[in-house]
């Protein structure tokens, strides 16, 4: 079996999600009134992460959790609309060149996959048109009863922890690596482009646009 792994922010969505999920809780009509609580917390993680006292990785993580606890009051369904909202003006954000690669895969008879650190039900949100045959985001933790699990923490998938996720999810397959595809924008997303025999670098920021250049690799 062929895979063809795609990143989301910066890839098949040209912008930031989180600077999209800021605004979108900063104006929002009902939740507005949270964006203080969640701005303080917020402000000193970023402050540390811009002196280098917190590596990038803590901060996105952290970020996540006091993101997803700022909307603690929400039930899981009322989180899944929430998430919903954002549909329209994400899809407009969308790599068109990147969505032509995403359908010849399905043509293709390829299994096409989206790994990324946003919100899993963000992710089922906007991308539900698109026909991936799995995503894998990172999950926020829920109790039975269907509320935010606040004592959990979120664990955020970036890095190598996306190389795990794929490999669990495809343990039961004899995947062809050689002739599978990878899409990412940013030199974090290099463990996942290193899996496959054909990566390809999607506006690569310039360290990944370095490594693409130094090993000939696709750039879109």
């Amino acid at each position: 079996m062929r895979v063809a792994i795609f990143d989301f922010d910066g890839t098949l969505y040209s912008k930031e999600t989180f600077t999209l999920l800021m605004n979108h809780l900063k104006h929002h009509p009902t939740h507005s009134p949270k964006y203080k609580t969640f701005f303080r917390k917020i402000l000193p993680l970023y402050i540390g992460y811009k002196i280098k006292i917190v590596p990038e990785s803590t901060m996105k993580e952290r970020s996540m959790q006091i993101y997803a606890e700022a909307l603690h009051t929400l039930s899981k369904k009322e989180l899944d609309d929430y998430f919903l909202e954002m549909k329209e003006s994400m899809r407009a954000g969308f790599n068109q060149d990147v969505i032509k690669r995403l359908n010849q895969h399905k043509h293709d008879g390829v299994h096409v996959m989206l790994v990324s650190g946003a919100y899993t039900s963000l992710l089922h949100a906007v991308t539900d048109e698109l026909g991936f045959d799995e995503i894998i985001g990172t999950e926020i933790p829920f109790t039975e009863d269907g509320a935010l699990n606040r004592a959990a923490s979120i664990y955020h998938i970036q890095g190598k922890r996306k190389n795990e996720k794929i490999m669990q999810s495809l343990a039961a397959h004899t995947i062809d690596w050689a002739n599978s595809f990878a899409y990412g924008d940013s030199f974090s997303d290099l463990p996942v482009l290193e899996l496959v025999g054909k990566p390809v670098a999607v506006k690569p920021e310039q360290r990944l646009e370095q490594v693409a250049n130094e090993r000939n690799w696709a750039i879109l």
